[in-house]
């Protein structure tokens, strides 16, 4: 999608500070992090939500899972939170499905 901030990044239009990319999936930092660690984890081919998904992402949406847990332990967190956005009533503000893996805070293992 032209517009999409996380395809561009995905095209190397913009720059972001990747910490993992394969052939399907791309993760990075957060520019405006929660916690000390604070990574995206998306895929390359772009879908809006995970309003928009069905069975046929399964694979793709525990391949990100996964990946997410490889890349905290990876980063050294003992624990780490998922989260996923969905749909603007959702919190979602970049329309590209993305999990955040975050922590390293025991702030946040309070809440």
């Amino acid at each position: 999608m032209k517009d999409c901030i996380f395809c561009k990044i995905i095209n190397k239009d913009i720059p972001a500070s990747i910490i993992y990319e394969d052939q399907e999936y791309l993760a990075f930092k957060d520019i405006n992090p929660i916690d000390k660690v604070h990574i995206l984890i998306i895929p390359k081919i772009h879908i809006e939500n995970l309003i928009e998904c069905d069975e046929t992402h399964q694979m793709m949406l525990g391949k990100m899972l996964l990946l997410g847990s490889k890349l905290a332990n990876k980063l050294g967190l003992k624990g780490y939170r998922t989260m996923i956005n969905s749909g603007v009533e959702g919190g979602q503000e970049v329309f590209h499905i993305h999990f955040h893996v975050y922590g390293g805070s025991k702030t946040l293992a309070k809440i």
